[in-house]
């Protein structure tokens, strides 16, 4: 199997996972991208999967749907161009003999679900995780629609899966959220040296994704929002009494992340 982030827009990836022969998509927002990439290497569309209905993770359905007749997979609790197969919590997409697990991970959007493929499903044995927008490496995505408790809650559903999950974020935000990320937490080392690397990677126009989930344990805020430095740096931001409800300290997080310049 051969993992490609697709460039769409300004900063979104399509994830591409393809055999040799036939392929899978992840959150087309665009259907040329898509198209391009399966004529290149002469695959046919075996099938969709999406996250959650924003529209660019949504725009190229149709058109991909109309071209290939692959199916389509969403989130249940979302309005998705139709026809599609709806999935939740404990559901399972099977294509190309892989077995994606569905996670709710509301936050970003109510709905928004991931796809979790364990390394038995597998894929040359290395877990994968698609996230959509609810993970980002170092960061998170934005509350639009959901709360801060459910979208520490969906960060920690994630957090626990293991070390070498590869971690298939939507959007090319690494940089930005490092850059926030070292402020929040000056002082770790690996955060400083994931950043140089990361760095040194865009300066060669090469995608900093995907990540890995030990990597984002150690150095995205917002799954480390527990630990110390990471809750007295945005106690001390933000004004929070101490000692502050987790969810608190998360959604103080969240808020001055969206502030941060």
């Amino acid at each position: 199997m051969t993992l490609i982030p697709l460039p769409a827009f300004a900063d979104n990836y399509i994830w591409m996972l393809h055999d040799g022969a036939s392929a899978i998509v992840v959150d087309p927002g665009d259907a040329r991208p898509v198209s391009d990439a399966l004529a290149r290497s002469n695959l046919k569309l075996a099938a969709i999967l999406v996250t959650h209905h924003h529209a660019d993770h949504v725009g190229g359905v149709d058109e991909l749907r109309a071209a290939t007749g692959a199916p389509v997979y969403g989130p249940a609790g979302e309005t998705i161009p139709e026809p599609y197969a709806p999935l939740a919590q404990g559901d399972a997409a099977q294509v190309l003999g892989l077995r994606f697990s569905v996670l709710d991970v509301p936050g970003h959007t109510a709905g928004h679900i991931a796809y979790y493929l364990p390394p038995d499903a597998s894929w040359d044995g290395v877990p994968l995780l698609f996230c959509g927008d609810t993970l980002f490496s170092g960061g998170c995505g934005r509350l639009f629609e959901g709360t801060p408790r459910q979208m520490l809650a969906s960060l920690d559903a994630m957090a626990a899966l293991p070390g070498d999950t590869r971690v298939c974020c939507a959007h090319e935000y690494t940089l930005g959220n490092l850059r926030f990320a070292r402020a929040v937490e000056p002082g770790n080392a690996q955060l400083t040296q994931y950043l140089a690397q990361c760095e040194a990677l865009c300066e060669r126009g090469v995608p900093t994704l995907p990540s890995r989930m030990d990597t984002e344990r150690s150095v995205n805020p917002f799954l480390r929002s527990r630990q110390d430095a990471v809750r007295a740096a945005v106690q001390a931001h933000a004004g929070l009494a101490s000692p502050a409800a987790d969810v608190d300290v998360f959604a103080a997080l969240r808020q001055w992340k969206n502030n941060f310049r």
